[in-house]
Formats: C-alpha cells, structure tokens, sequence
C-alpha cells in the first residue's frame, strides 16, 4: 500500500467539513503533517490497554510518542499484551513496545521510560499536547491526575484558562468490562471528582476465613493467608517476588537467563498448586465448590481476568477521542463511555458534572501566611492542614525544586532552603502558585499525590486577612 493509500481515510476525515464538527474544525489537507509535527502525546501504561494504544496511536497519525511503564515482561503477559514475545520475558515494556510499533509503523517515533510515574518531574509532563493513560491502578491514575491538573490555572473569574487545559484521555478494562473518558481538567470531571465509581478492593475478615467459610475465595484466601503461615513460620508469601525459593533454582543459576525465568515461573505454579491443594481441602470440609486455580491465581495475586478483545475496543475509543481533541474533526464525548460485552453487547455514554469543590481540579487550596514563615514550618503547616495532611512533602515554584525529599543528593542541594522566607523563595510575590507531592493516606494506604495550592502572603500590596471558607 502507498503512503497516500495508508492514510487515505484519515485524510477524508481532516479534509472535509461536516455537522458534527467542533466550531473550530478547519479542515485542510494539511492538517494531518500538522498533527505529526506539532503533537506529542505520552501514554502512560505499557500493558495490555498501553500495547493496544501505542498502536492505534501511530495508526491515527501521531507520531511523536512517548511510553512510561516501570514494569517488566512476564510469561502471564504473552495471551494479550500483543507486541511481547517469549524472547522479550524479563525485558522492560516500554521499552519492547516502543520498538515494536516503530517497526511496523513508519514514520512514528516512539520514546520508551522505564521508571516510576513518579520519577518525571511536572516539565517532563509539561511538554505534551494529551495524556493517554492504560493504566490498571487508581493510585497511578490519581497521581498523573493530579499533574495534569497542577498545570491548571483560574482567572480571576475562577474560570479555567483554555491555554493551561492539559487534556486527558482514560480507559480501563475488567474482563468484558471496559470504560472510556475524557478528562479536560477545570472543564470536565476529572479523576478524583468521580473517584467514587471506583468499588473498593475486597478484604475477607479473617474469622470468616477461619470459622465459616462461605465461598471459593474464603478457601484460597484460608490456604493463602493462614494456613501458608503455619507451615512456612516466619517466611512470608510474596506472589511476585519469590525470594523463599531463591536457593532452588540458585543451584542452575549458570544456566541461560531465559531459562531461569521459566524455572521461576515453574516454581511459582508449584507455589500456587500448593495452595490450591489447602483451599480443595477447606472446600471440601464446607461443601463449597468452584475451587480451581485460575481461581487460585486470581484471589492469591488479585488478579482481574484481562480479554483482548475489549482491550482493543476501549483503546479505539481512546485514540479516536485524543485525534478528536487534537485537530476538533469532532465533538468529544460527554463524557464517560462505558462498555459491556459480557451478555450481548451495550455501551453508554454518561455526562458526569464536574465537583466544584475538588482539591485536585479546581483552583487549589487557599493559604493565607505571614512572610516571615519559613519554608520548614509551611511544610509543617502542609502535613497539619485538615484537606492535605500530607508527609514527606516536596515543594515546587514555577518549575523551580524549593525542596526534595529524594534522591539525597537533591535533599542536600535544597536542604539550605529550609531556613529561609516562603515569601522570599517566591520572588516576594504577594500571591501565587505553590505546588507540594507528598504521600496522604487513603484507605488505610499510603499513595503519593500532588496538590496546588494557592499562596497569600498578609500586609503585601494592601492584601489583608482573606476569606479562608474556600480553603481553609
């Protein structure tokens, strides 16, 4: 196929005018270099949902990507993470994925990172146009939530500047379940406004594990969590890590690397099978069926079945708003799309309204301070404060690190900081923009967030006492 043929209904689309168009959709041949040369997009996930976006990404004409994930590739991956091969096990996904896709399609440039979310400071997420995320975890998705919404700014109407607006799109697949959304912080809701569609994770009271057991998962959770203590005292089962069976395969560990990773899998199915063995036997004292080890794996691990299938409906849905937010060849959606393939097929598109009051999309929490204050005791006052109570807090301004708790060597770079004004660090502004990341409980775990806040220093440029309802 030629180059014109490969993207001949790509250019109908940003070519032609229509109905359903954003009023300021210009459609013009041109539009789709534009697209490659003017925007770059991250993606954030690399499994799954990441494979199947980095993908159709590239095939809807952006070809300037980047791809974080810090994980690397399992065997379990294989049946649906479609760009890793058996060879790949062990290696970094971004990092496979990116050349993958590089080398199917043209044209594309894709920059893999393997680290943490959390590692890239707010001018690595600065620079793109969209974040695409594919991710599997809330914790993940609230934290680059909170980044894309720092980069928010109110006038002083407290309506969003268009120009600070760093767009979103979301999915998220459950087995033959799957969502699809659009996030344009200040604008739409954004993840923490709706934070609540989010069940909680399940936790079985141990005197029902141990006592009256009613289901398959109370089994495997006895054999899991109890019975696994009393035979192994003192050595605890780590699902992803097993160091306790570092001394078997440490006896062929001159052997090929690959096939010390199947001898880990290997062990790993032995581990599970014992399990399975102790949850049969509870299960068999009660009367309970359905005990079967992908069960076993599920309940041990948490394991939330993944099907290709809906993976790939979710990411298109994904990749089609992100080129409809780019170039306006079409009205977003408004603005939760959610799709069921469990019995027959349904999809619905939800218009959830955005929380006014949110700490993380909205103009950010008021704090009016003295300038004699100190950037230690506004740390303090930060952990104190009743809507952050956050430990641990890093401190930024206008892209400048007042403060880093880690790596050490930025610690010590900064730790001069701490003596000094606030109001002083800040350039003597009267009044501006502070961003702090810090780790806050949340249901019972520590999670890292970031949160803006909004600085009023008394008796500067005729400022005095301020309306703390807002914030305080």
């Amino acid at each position: 196929m030629t180059n014109t043929g490969k993207w001949r209904d790509l250019d109908k689309l940003l070519s032609r005018p229509g109905n359903l168009v954003n009023p300021g959709f210009e459609p013009s041949p041109e539009l789709k270099d534009d697209l490659g040369e003017y925007t770059k997009v991250l993606v954030v996930g690399a499994g799954g949902l990441g494979c199947e976006l980095l993908k159709d990404l590239a095939l809807s004409g952006f070809t300037n990507l980047h791809v974080i994930d810090m994980d690397t590739i399992e065997v379990t991956n294989l049946n649906r993470q479609f760009l890793f091969r058996l060879q790949d096990v062990g290696k970094p996904k971004a990092e496979v994925a990116a050349k993958r896709v590089m080398e199917r399609v043209s044209g594309v440039n894709i920059v893999p990172h393997f680290c943490r979310i959390e590692d890239k400071d707010l001018d690595f997420y600065r620079e793109f146009n969209i974040i695409a995320l594919g991710l599997d975890s809330i914790e993940a998705r609230s934290y680059i939530n909170s980044v894309a919404c720092s980069f928010l700014e109110y006038d002083s109407d407290d309506k969003p500047s268009e120009e600070t607006i760093k767009p979103m799109v979301d999915g998220g697949t459950e087995g033959f379940k799957g969502h699809a959304r659009v996030i344009l912080p200040g604008v739409t809701p954004c993840f923490e406004c709706t934070i609540w569609l989010f069940p909680p994770q399940v936790k079985f009271p141990l005197c029902t594990l141990a006592e009256t057991p009613r289901t398959a998962a109370h089994c495997i959770e006895y054999a899991h969590l109890i019975k696994w203590d009393e035979v192994h005292s003192g050595k605890a089962f780590d699902a992803d890590d097993p160091e306790h069976m570092q001394w078997i395969y440490s006896e062929v560990r001159n052997w090929h690397s690959s096939v010390n990773m199947i001898l880990i899998v290997l062990l790993f199915i032995l581990l599970t099978l014992a399990i399975l063995s102790q949850a049969l036997k509870r299960a068999e004292l009660f009367g309970i069926p359905g005990v079967t080890y992908s069960l076993t794996q599920g309940v041990v691990k948490n394991i939330i079945p993944a099907i290709a299938s809906t993976n790939a409906i979710i990411s298109a849905a994904c990749a089609l708003e992100a080129l409809k937010i780019v170039t306006a060849c079409s009205r977003i959606m408004s603005n939760y799309l959610t799709y069921n393939g469990l019995e027959g097929l349904h999809t619905k598109m939800t218009e959830f309204v955005r929380d006014k009051d949110c700490l993380v999309c909205g103009p950010g929490i008021l704090l009016e301070l003295e300038t004699s204050i100190t950037l230690q005791k506004f740390m303090e006052l930060v952990g104190e404060h009743p809507k952050l109570l956050l430990s641990k807090p890093s401190v930024t301004y206008q892209g400048k690190t007042l403060y880093m708790q880690a790596p050490p060597v930025l610690e010590e770079m900064t730790r001069s900081n701490l003596k000094l004004p606030l109001f002083d660090l800040m350039d003597k502004m009267s009044k501006d923009v502070i961003h702090v990341t810090g780790m806050t409980n949340k249901d019972d775990k520590k999670t890292s967030c970031l949160r803006k806040l909004r600085i009023v220093f008394k008796g500067v440029d005729g400022i005095t006492d301020v309306d703390m309802a807002s914030g305080a």
